[in-house]
């Protein structure tokens, strides 16, 4: 199938939002004046915000930045590369690896929102872990820490996982076979910040939760690691076919909050990096080197993400958190200016 078919129509269904600075108050003229972008953004929020840094980037360098299509990973990767929309900067590595087909031909990673650092893997509060001496997945095929996370009567223990299409569902899903947990652990594959909602709910009333999650996130931000809840192991090193190189990577020291140190988490550390049509990089060299040239530190999107989750949710808020967040940045937001405006002379 074309990718101009598999994504046909995606502007009328995908969800946009106004994250974006209007017309007046961009740059006047730059080296992007005359140029629209469509930006994609993920569909989950913990993303947005830097998706508005970036525009709000591309919309001071003169390009006229639309308002992001809010879309699922296959269908994005297959319209980047189709260049139905010509970037996100959600992509998550090596995590989406599994994409590389849909996207390979038609775009290509650019530069990085933040390198390493973005952890993945499962918790439960701390009280359950002690109480049970949870230390790994493993401990969920003994019946008594199968009943007491059993919240449905089914005789499994509820798992917050992910929603279908999500990259984190493809490696849950092959790690529930590997650990031959099928019978031990019901993975909630609902909308993930619904889903995590209620587990928050059962915490707070006292009773024992068990979900997956990654970082930067409000998750871990509410329920804090060691405290509140705690990052349990994996039996050993199981990622799917794309991913099998990264395994040696999944055992992680430091990480606040593990149940033991080194962590065996599971899941490789993650780069968090744009993906960028190529024709779109080709005849843009300016915003090509703004995407080579942009971070944003993992604990500036942490702390956005809380302010999301205590209320600051609506389009305006996270426009606001973007503008915010570059004039207490301003010097190094204007390096990324000024060197992308250099690639254009």
């Amino acid at each position: 199938m074309r990718y101009g078919t598999a994504v046909k129509g995606i502007a009328a269904t995908a969800i946009a939002a106004a994250l974006f600075v209007s017309p007046q108050d961009a740059a006047a003229a730059g080296p992007g004046d005359g140029v629209t972008v469509t930006p994609a953004r993920a569909t989950w929020d913990t993303g947005w915000f830097q998706t508005a840094i970036y525009s709000q980037a591309l919309e001071a360098l003169g390009y006229d930045v639309g308002q992001p299509k809010s879309l699922d990973n296959p269908v994005f990767y297959q319209a980047v590369a189709s260049g139905d929309v010509d970037f996100w900067v959600n992509g998550w590595f090596p995590l989406h690896n599994s994409y590389e087909d849909d996207f390979g031909k038609g775009a290509e990673t650019v530069g990085y929102v933040a390198k390493g650092g973005a952890l993945q893997g499962y918790l439960v509060d701390k009280a359950s872990a002690d109480k049970f001496g949870i230390e790994s997945l493993e401990d969920f095929k003994r019946p008594d820490v199968r009943e007491a996370f059993d919240s449905n009567g089914d005789g499994k223990a509820d798992m917050v996982a992910c929603p279908p299409g999500w990259g984190c569902e493809l490696v849950i899903e092959h790690q529930l076979d590997a650990y031959d947990l099928r019978d031990s652990i019901n993975p909630i594959k609902a909308g993930y910040s619904a889903s995590m909602a209620d587990a928050i709910g059962r915490y707070e009333d006292g009773k024992p939760i068990l979900f997956y999650t990654w970082t930067p996130n409000w998750t871990v931000g509410l329920l804090k690691p060691g405290k509140d809840v705690v990052w349990i192991g994996t039996p050993f090193p199981a990622l799917p076919d794309d991913q099998k190189k990264y395994e040696d990577m999944t055992t992680v020291e430091g990480v606040e909050g593990c149940v033991a140190d080194p962590c065996r988490m599971g899941w490789p550390a993650n780069d968090i990096r744009p993906v960028v049509n190529k024709d779109f990089l080709e005849e843009n060299p300016t915003a090509a080197t703004l995407f080579k040239v942009a971070r944003i530190p993992l604990q500036d999107i942490f702390a956005q993400n809380a302010r999301m989750f205590e209320g600051e949710d609506k389009p305006e808020d996270i426009q606001r958190h973007a503008k915010e967040w570059i004039e207490s940045h301003r010097k190094t937001f204007d390096s990324w200016i000024e060197k992308a405006e250099a690639a254009s002379s």
